[in-house]
């Protein structure tokens, strides 16, 4: 199979769904026109739209994802093999096959008007990224944080697109009553770097600006070192903390580079491409910290990793956070302003 890079793409290839049993197989010549091929959006008829959370190291319980897919291409996405649960690749299909949850916005106005529900924040882009940019057209995202704002059910918003600066309205009021925190994610401060690890995706300035606009609009902001990839942005830690700062961020998290299959081996062929000079002092270090794997999956430690190194990265991040006053939790959400607005009543017509 004939490979390129692929402009505005973060993978660089298409591996079969390790789920279907028959795969469809290209041609080089006629791979890089398919290759070339421009992003599908197909309507997606799920029923519900709250996904319900029970990992013990995730800080939320219910998700919402307007979108599966996300073309924002980022390579080292863990939420790429969710994709061949649809039938598509964890590849170039995950950023150019783009399913849209239409009424999302409604049903989650249902999920919150049940009697069955009780408050609780809700982390909006738990999977993918709720302000991809077919978000600019569809604004499913903003509708349902007018939904959030309605019932006054508290949000956490997560991003690492400058697009959310459209709903500053929307954060802004609901942050006066504490029912939303927005954290944006910055893996890198190098344009080059971020256009190739994350090609659709805000570049880092953007990001810092969105930061500031939030922090200076009253919004509670964290900043999300994600992923820290050893040997390739983590000596950049300190200098992301103190940007994220400066910006107005209040706290900030990390998590090491995930790779579960078949992401390994599309992160692998991307750091082969790109990066080859560091191929194997890259994936050496990430193997220093999965116990000689590229990943191990154990609640606990599958977002830090252990070993040394694991621990050498841990004990920056937690350095760089108390000098930059990152180190302390934002407070906890409101739940106390949950309502059911009265429904609307129908007038009879008489004949």
């Amino acid at each position: 199979m004939a490979k390129r890079k692929l402009p505005g793409r973060g993978a660089t290839l298409n591996p079969p769904n390790r789920y279907e049993r028959v795969e469809v197989a290209w041609e080089p010549d006629e791979w890089e026109e398919e290759s070339a091929e421009p992003t599908q959006y197909f309507r997606d008829n799920s029923r519900t739209v709250l996904a319900e959370n029970s990992s013990p190291d995730v800080p939320f319980r219910f998700s919402l994802n307007p979108y599966r897919g996300c073309e924002h291409g980022c390579v080292y996405c863990y939420a790429r093999p969710t994709h061949e649960y649809l039938g598509f690749s964890a590849g170039l299909d995950f950023e150019r096959r783009i399913l849209v949850k239409e009424n999302a916005p409604e049903l989650l106005r249902a999920a919150f008007a049940s009697p069955q529900w009780q408050p609780e924040p809700v982390a909006l882009s738990g999977n993918t990224d709720c302000y991809q940019p077919i978000e600019r057209h569809l604004g499913l995202t903003r509708r349902c944080l007018e939904v959030f704002r309605e019932f006054r059910n508290p949000v956490v918003v997560v991003t690492k697109s400058a697009l959310v600066l459209r709903d500053i309205d929307l954060l802004q009021e609901l942050s006066q009553d504490n029912l939303v925190r927005v954290g944006i994610s910055i893996t890198t401060l190098d344009a080059s770097l971020a256009r190739l690890l994350e090609p659709r995706a805000a570049q880092p300035e953007r990001r810092l600006h969105a930061l500031s606009t939030l922090a200076s609009a009253g919004v509670r902001t964290m900043v999300m070192v994600a992923p820290i990839i050893p040997g390739l942005n983590d000596e950049e830690i300190p200098q992301i903390l103190a940007a994220a700062r400066e910006a107005g961020a209040m706290a900030a998290s990390y998590v090491l580079l995930r790779l579960p299959r078949p992401v390994d081996d599309l992160f692998a062929d991307w750091l082969r491409q790109h990066f080859p000079n560091r191929f194997h002092r890259v994936l050496g270090r990430v193997r220093q910290c999965r116990e000689g794997k590229l990943y191990r999956s154990e609640f606990g430690t599958r977002k830090t990793g252990t070993g040394p190194y694991a621990e050498q990265i841990r004990q920056l991040f937690a350095v760089a956070s108390r000098r930059f006053g990152l180190d302390r939790p934002l407070p906890e959400l409101n739940t106390q302003l949950f309502r059911r607005p009265a429904p609307r009543s129908r007038q009879l017509s008489f004949l």
